[in-house]
């Protein structure tokens, strides 16, 4: 059976173009680091980096790639993998400008399918010249009830933890791809811009650590090229592209896409850095972040990370934006002022999670709520995440997520479970009013999970304001243990279509299952 071509290629034109550009400056736009974005005519295109796709819903889906010189971004989409009946989307022209990445903007496709895509990168002035194909897969979401899965986590490259070739690079992706999920829901710090890597590291036991090297990962990112450079640098692991071209992206970022622990209007003092102004580097970071992976979003000045991607009758997905809102971090003892999430995004919280007809409500938070994430880059008691870590009423940025709780429970939203990264280590927490200091709101879950490759910590204590109990923990043994020794996570989410009861399982780097909490609806 075709693809009904007409709505597709009506869909595809009209929608088809690549990332716009956002706000900013610094840096080289054209640096490219080993794969640069050489201006030769000579020879074919060719896609540097292989291609994503992101953001799928029920009818529409974002395709990545990057090209090694300007070239013009085709995209074929078929249900065959012979890709017989093909539709066509004519994306944008791949141009220094962006890195000589792009995006096309698929619409119109078919619900609850799998689509086979192929992207080729045509020569702008050389007719019939065009690139090998590069093919990728995606489900789009369906529109009845149909089991779903999807993987999360977070943390990709961090503490000096790179691709090492030795241990076959991020092997975790291979895992992860085994389970055949619907999605990937990476929790931020895809990147750590923050965290140079070198040749070789001492391990405790004897063994060294060899990472794979480039140039922007000698140092902090601080110019717009060394910005692009991480997200290029993850790309260089052929686990990791292997699993883009089958699994679609949902993204969220956090800190080290920036730096660590960063907030809006920082004067940082680390070393290293040259800029001070933690906001010249967040936006030559976004513009990155933008430009290298599926997000939909357009990357226009103001474009909100924070959205909600509906994945069929029994999952709403809700990524939060923990970071571009946040306010600076402190010892978080005060009763009034802003928050994590700013009034704008909590409003858009409150009506979506109203308005959400899903069973399921998943809530991508980058920061934990309940664990007390402490702050000590500046040499005082500050807090970085939600938690205050006294356990009494909400304070500072617990207010904010008090007020979203007990709007919830007023308004009958159910079914809310949290996923989170950020501590590299994995857990469950289920949060009981009975037990809590703020009672005003309906029992719920979170899961943690992560790293996906850096250096694993942990656990760290938790905060009883909201009734947060430990039911589940895995930690390392001592801090920043190398992914050699292990105690990389990630969690898969299974919705049974049958029943609605929603699985949360949490798995080491090789898939083997930890812990698994079914959780039944209520109604």
């Amino acid at each position: 059976m075709e693809l009904d071509r007409r709505n597709l290629l009506r869909g595809g034109l009209v929608a088809g173009g690549g990332a716009a550009l956002g706000l900013l400056s610094g840096g080289t736009a054209g640096a490219a680091g080993r794969t640069g974005p050489a201006l030769v005519r000579a020879g074919r295109p060719r896609a540097t980096h292989g291609v994503q796709a992101g953001d799928v819903t029920a009818r529409d889906a974002v395709v990545w790639t990057r090209s090694d010189r300007p070239a013009r971004m085709l995209v074929e989409v078929s249900r065959r993998p012979d890709f017989r009946g093909a539709a066509r989307f004519r994306g944008p022209v791949l141009t220094p400008d962006t890195d000589l990445t792009g995006k096309t903007f698929l619409r119109g496709l078919p619900a609850g399918e799998e689509l086979h895509y192929r992207v080729r990168l045509a020569d702008p002035d050389r007719h019939g010249v065009a690139s090998e194909p590069v093919l990728g897969r995606l489900r789009t979401a369906p529109t009845r009830r149909r089991d779903v899965s999807f993987v999360w986590s977070g943390d990709l490259a961090g503490q000096g933890w790179g691709i090492n070739p030795d241990l076959g690079g991020y092997r975790i992706f291979n895992a992860m791809a085994a389970l055949d999920p619907d999605f990937f829901l990476c929790s931020g710090d895809l990147v750590y811009s923050d965290g140079p890597v070198q040749q070789s590291v001492a391990l405790p036991d004897g063994r060294t650590w060899h990472n794979l090297v480039t140039p922007e990962k000698t140092k902090v990112a601080e110019t717009l090229a060394e910005y692009r450079g991480q997200f290029r640098y993850n790309l260089e692991d052929a686990n990791f592209r292997a699993f883009n071209a089958r699994v679609p992206m949902l993204y969220q970022w956090d800190d080290h896409e920036v730096l660590n622990n960063w907030y809006p209007g920082e004067v940082i003092d680390r070393p290293g850095y040259t800029e001070k102004r933690a906001d010249v580097l967040a936006a030559r970071a976004r513009r990155a972040m933008f430009e290298y992976t599926p997000i939909a979003v357009r990357a226009r000045v103001g474009g909100r990370i924070f959205r909600k991607v509906s994945y069929g009758p029994l999952l709403d997905v809700f990524l939060l934006d923990m970071r571009t809102h946040k306010n600076p971090n402190s010892p978080g003892t005060e009763t009034s002022g802003p928050g994590l999430l700013g009034a704008e995004q909590v409003a858009w919280l409150k009506r979506e999670l109203r308005a959400s007809r899903a069973t399921w409500k998943i809530i991508a938070n980058d920061l934990p709520l309940g664990l007390v994430v402490p702050d000590a880059t500046e040499g005082k008691p500050n807090m970085e995440g939600v938690a205050q870590g006294d356990g009494g009423r909400p304070l500072g940025r617990e207010r904010e997520f008090a007020d979203i709780l007990s709007h919830a429970k007023k308004h009958r939203v159910r079914n809310m479970v949290w996923l989170t990264a950020d501590v590299h280590y994995t857990a469950a927490h289920y949060y009981d009013p009975a037990k809590a200091s703020f009672s005003d709101f309906d029992p719920f879950w979170e899961f943690v999970s992560g790293p996906l490759n850096a250096g694993a910590f942990g656990p760290n204590a938790l905060d009883t304001t909201f009734g947060a109990t430990l039911k589940f923990q895995q930690a390392p043994p001592h801090a920043n243990t190398s992914p050699a020794e292990g105690y990389q996570f990630f969690g898969q989410v299974e919705i049974d279509a049958e029943t609605e009861t929603l699985t949360v399982t949490l798995r080491d780097m090789t898939g083997k299952p930890l812990h698994t909490q079914p959780l039944t609806p209520a109604p």
